[in-house]
C-alpha cells in the first residue's frame, strides 16, 4: 500500500509540508509506503476546458510539460492521497488548484480511476479562512468518489512563519490521529 501526499504551498519545507509530515509519519509506522511531492516552484497551469483527455482517455491530461501528468500517475498508483495546502485569500494555492482541476477532469474521463481510494486534505492558516480551504480540498475526493477520512478535529494547523505550526498542539494531535485513522482505514479496506 502506498500513500502520496501532495504540498501546494509555495514554501517546500513550510508549515503545509510539516503538517502533511506528520500525517505521514504515522502512515508509515503503520508499515505504509509514502511519498511526498512538492508543488513549489512549479508552473502549473488551470485546466484549459480542450475536453482533450475525453476524447483520448488515456489517463493523461493533453497539456504537457509540467508535473500534472506525473501527479496523476503518482495518485493513479497510490492507494491513499494527502492534499496540503496553506490558506491563501481563504482558498488553497492556485497551483493546488490547478492541479485538482487537471486531475479531476482526467479522472471523470476515464471512469474514476480514483474511485474508492483514501483521500484527506490537510491546512495551514495564520488565522482565518481554512475551513473554505479544507472544504475545496475536499470536494476533489467527493467528486471523484474517494473515501474521505477525518479526524478528532478539522485538518488544519496554525502558523505563519515556517516551523510555526509546531507550536499548534492540538493541530499536531489532529495530524497524527488523521495518519493514524488513514492507515487503519487503508488497512481495512486494503486487506
Amino acid at each position: 500500500m502506498k500513500v502520496v501526499a501532495f504540498n501546494g504551498s509555495a514554501r517546500a519545507e513550510g508549515n503545509t509540508a510539516i503538517l502533511l509530515n506528520l500525517v505521514l509519519d504515522e502512515i508509515r509506522n503503520e508499515g505504509i509506503e509514502t511519498e511526498l511531492v512538492s508543488l513549489a516552484g512549479k508552473t502549473i497551469p488551470g485546466c484549459r476546458a480542450c475536453y482533450k483527455c475525453f476524447e483520448k482517455a488515456d489517463g493523461h491530461c493533453a497539456v504537457n510539460g509540467d508535473i500534472v501528468n506525473e501527479c496523476i500517475d503518482k495518485m493513479h498508483a497510490a492507494d491513499g492521497i494527502l492534499l496540503g495546502s496553506p490558506t491563501y485569500f481563504s482558498d488553497i494555492t492556485s497551483g493546488m488548484k490547478a492541479l485538482i482541476e487537471r486531475s479531476g477532469m482526467v479522472s471523470l474521463a476515464n471512469k474514476g480511476p480514483l474511485k474508492r481510494k483514501v483521500g484527506a486534505g490537510v491546512v495551514a492558516v495564520r488565522r482565518a479562512g481554512a475551513i473554505h480551504a479544507f472544504s475545496s480540498l475536499n470536494f476533489f475526493f467527493l467528486i471523484g468518489q474517494m473515501i474521505v477520512v477525518g479526524s478528532n478535529y478539522w485538518n488544519i494547523g496554525i502558523g505563519r512563519e515556517p516551523g510555526d505550526v509546531e507550536k499548534d498542539a492540538e493541530g499536531v494531535r489532529t495530524m497524527r490521529t488523521l495518519g493514524q485513522n488513514m492507515a487503519w482505514l487503508m488497512k481495512k479496506i486494503g486487506g
